[in-house]
Formats: structure tokens, C-alpha cells, sequence
């Protein structure tokens, strides 16, 4: 009876674990995708013109956003830190210059060719865009605090097309704290080994994606793999155990199932695929294949929680631009109508990376689209009490941990079990566990 009870309760502590787990929480960098009468729509709001730093201050959507992710909700992003008008503009008159200036700095934070997080600071790329921009200044680098949104560098730094900037997405790899990217390549001479073979025909000059490494400091970017990828790339993220993964844009060539996921005619998953890179060699190792949601070719972003390797989040579009027209025929949805017909709505998606599983967590209010977003972790010290897993957290892993083991005898999970110190991995271990995750 005592056995049959012990294990019920490590049930019931692991379930009510799960419905109390915290909510996680998610920042980015804003990237404006939403149109109007088919041009981008900046929403801006112009303060007023202050004299002492001799410009127009405007108030604009861009800057550093949060979500909180909780089960299978997503609360609408808002801007971290905030700006409030009041802290430097009150009665028709500045009172605080320097806030002004942060507040209208945040204008140029636009990330439409790429942006990175790296420890304190990020980094955005703006393509820019005219007859009027020369090809030896096509890049705009602005460089921030990741925390205040302070502008590092002023006046940006511009660079060359040539120099490649424009990325599918870059990441920090824990391993060796380098930043690696997705990058699109352009005028690139092809390898030898293409070049030189007898049943290869045309330009030996080429464009395509690249894993490269990037120094932020002086923006230099470095090929790794000898060969390009013509995929349109949407996406690129390094899990904490160094794992590079890049998504694909996805087309709308199947039907919608029950799930809501889109299917071929033969039944299988379609849609935009997960793909494994080699960070060393830059090269493809493997395909996970279709998520069965389909997106678009437009700037999005994933992430991964430290906590969890396992488990990629991918900001995307809940369609591929693609619809029934008012003429009843599948077509590009117009773009003077996206407000009403979705055509850029969004949502947050989790990737399983052991199964290879999709799951659409839920739209996001307001069809946000980031540049670049990494999960804001606790930072709680490895070693500490209640980490029966070794992996530096205390979380329901170390209940489920316990759990496994005390049932099934498994102990592939078990570092520290003896968390109550008495010589014993018994139930107590669980009840000392979850005592610290309840504040009790």
C-alpha cells in the first residue's frame, strides 16, 4: 500500500509541476513585415523638433520586444524597455534631451538583413535601399545594449555589398562562443571540384547561402563550406550543445489536414523543412524534413532555451502568402488587403528535435516578426541543490528524473539523486525537490 501510494504522489507532484511550470519568456529584436497598399508601413509618431540636438524626435514601433510563452499561450510582444513619451517631453517641451535622443534612436534599429544577440549587445544589419546608396555602402551596422537599447555606435557603420552581411540568421555557439550565420553569398567563384567536372556547364560565378563565422567587432565574414545552398533560408539557431540548425520557406503544394498541418497527395508532411548544418565543415548532415507549416520567404527567427537543447522556437508566418481569391482560385493574396485576409499573420511554433515534431504554440497578437530572439534564462548557478540531472537548472526534468527512476529503475538521468543526503534515492529526494521549485 505504501508503494502504491509513494508512486501515485510522484504522479500527482509530477502533473502539478507541469500545469505550474513557469511561464518562459522571450525577447527580440522587432522587424517590420507588415504591408500596406504593397509598400513596407512604418508607424511612427513625431514628438516634435528639439532644437538642442538640432532633429525631429519620433516614437516608432522598432526596439527590443518580450513575450511570455505559457503552455499553448502567447501574450501580445511588448516593447523592452519601454519608452514613455512623459519621461522627456511634457507641455510642448523637452525636458530631457538624452532620453529624446535614446527614444529616436531606436529608429535605426531595424534588422532586415540580420541581427544577433551576443552577450550584452546586438548587433543589427540594414539593407539599404535606392538609386542613391552606393554598392560600397549597401549595409548599415548599428551596435546596442541588449539590456537599455543604448546606441554603442554613432554614427553607423556602413559597409560593402561585397562583404556579405546579409544573413538567413546568426547565433552565438556556446562552444566556442563564436558567431555563426546562414549568410547569402553573392559573386562567389565556384569550387574546383564543381568547376572542373566534365558535365558542368555555365557561369563559374554563383550566389547562395553559406555557413560563415562573423566578427562582430570588425564585421568580417569567413566561409566555412566550400559550396553554396540555393534553399531559401529563413532561419539559423545553435542549441547549447553546439547543434546548427537552419528552416526553410515553405510553399502551400499539398491539402490541410485535421491537424492543421499541410499534407502531398501521397500523405505526407510538406511544408517548411528543418535542416542540420556542421559547423566545422558548413556542411548539410541532415534533414529532419517537412514541419507541415507552411511560411513564407521573409525575415523570421528561432531560438533555443538552454534548459532544453531538444526544443527549437520558431517565429513564422501561419501561411505561405498563398489563397483563394474572390475568383475562387488559389493565388498570392493581395497585399492591400493583408489586415483582413492573414496573409501575414504569425505565430510562434516549438520544434521537437527528437521526434522532428512541429507544433504551432499559437499566433502572435499583432503578426509581430523578429529579427533575431533568444529565451531569457535564470541564471542559476550548476551545481546547485535540487539538480538531480546534472544539467545546471532545477526544473520538473529532475522530478521526471526521479520519477523514472523510482518506477522503471532508470537511471540515465541521474547525477545527483541523493538530494536529501540520506544515502538513499527514495521519494524523500522528490519532496526535497520539489519543495525547492515551490519556494517552500
Amino acid at each position: 500500500m505504501t508503494k502504491k501510494f509513494t508512486f501515485v504522489a510522484l504522479a500527482m507532484l509530477a502533473m502539478c509541476l507541469t500545469a505550474n511550470a513557469d511561464p518562459i519568456k522571450i525577447k527580440g529584436v522587432y522587424n517590420n513585415n507588415r504591408y500596406d497598399d504593397h509598400a513596407d508601413h512604418w508607424y511612427s509618431t513625431y514628438i516634435g523638433w528639439n532644437s538642442n540636438l538640432g532633429k525631429a524626435i519620433f516614437v516608432v514601433e522598432n526596439g527590443i520586444y518580450a513575450m511570455l510563452v505559457d503552455g499553448n499561450t502567447v501574450s501580445t510582444p511588448e516593447k523592452e524597455p519601454a519608452v514613455v513619451v512623459s519621461d522627456f517631453y511634457s507641455n510642448g517641451q523637452f525636458t530631457n534631451d538624452a532620453m529624446a535622443l535614446w527614444a529616436n534612436n531606436f529608429n535605426l534599429m531595424y534588422g532586415n538583413s540580420g541581427a544577433v544577440k551576443a552577450g550584452d549587445r546586438i548587433v543589427t544589419v540594414t539593407s539599404r535601399s535606392g538609386d542613391e546608396v552606393e554598392d560600397s555602402e549597401r549595409f548599415a551596422v548599428r551596435k546596442w545594449n541588449a539590456e537599455t537599447g543604448d546606441l554603442l555606435n554613432s554614427p553607423s557603420e556602413y559597409h560593402a555589398k561585397s562583404e556579405w552581411l546579409e544573413s538567413a540568421g546568426m547565433c552565438v555557439n556556446p562552444k566556442d562562443n563564436k558567431v555563426y550565420g546562414m549568410f547569402y553569398l553573392t559573386d562567389v567563384r565556384l569550387p574546383d571540384e564543381i568547376i572542373n567536372d566534365p558535365d558542368f556547364f555555365g557561369d563559374s560565378i554563383d550566389s547562395g547561402y553559406a555557413i560563415c563565422t562573423i566578427d562582430l567587432d570588425n564585421m568580417e565574414v569567413t566561409p566555412i563550406t566550400p559550396g553554396l545552398y540555393y534553399d531559401n533560408f529563413v532561419t539559423f539557431a545553435i542549441n547549447n550543445d553546439g547543434r546548427a540548425f537552419a528552416m526553410t520557406a515553405g510553399s502551400t503544394a499539398g491539402y490541410e489536414g485535421e491537424d492543421g498541418k499541410f499534407y502531398d497527395i501521397n500523405g505526407n508532411l510538406t511544408g517548411a523543412h528543418v535542416m542540420e548544418f556542421d559547423l566545422a565543415t558548413g556542411l548539410l548532415i541532415n534533414d529532419l524534413g517537412a514541419t507541415g507549416y507552411c511560411s513564407q520567404a521573409k525575415r523570421q527567427s528561432a531560438c533555443f532555451s538552454k534548459k532544453n537543447p531538444n526544443k527549437m522556437y520558431w517565429n513564422g508566418f501561419v501561411n505561405s502568402g498563398m489563397g483563394y481569391n474572390n475568383y475562387g482560385n488559389w493565388a498570392p493574396l493581395p497585399d492591400n488587403n493583408w489586415l483582413n485576409n492573414g496573409k501575414y499573420d504569425t505565430a510562434l511554433y516549438e520544434v521537437d528535435l527528437t521526434t522532428g515534431e512541429t507544433t504551432r504554440i499559437a499566433k502572435i497578437n499583432n503578426r509581430f516578426t523578429f529579427s533575431c530572439m533568444w529565451v531569457v534564462e535564470d541564471d542559476e548557478p550548476v551545481g546547485v541543490d535540487g539538480d538531480v540531472n546534472g544539467d545546471g537548472y532545477v526544473n520538473s526534468a529532475d522530478i521526471t528524473a526521479l520519477y523514472n527512476f523510482l518506477l522503471n529503475g532508470d537511471d540515465s538521468d541521474i547525477v545527483n539523486g541523493d538530494q536529501d543526503k540520506d544515502g538513499n534515492i527514495t521519494s524523500g529526494d522528490v519532496t526535497f525537490v520539489y519543495s525547492i521549485l515551490m519556494g517552500i
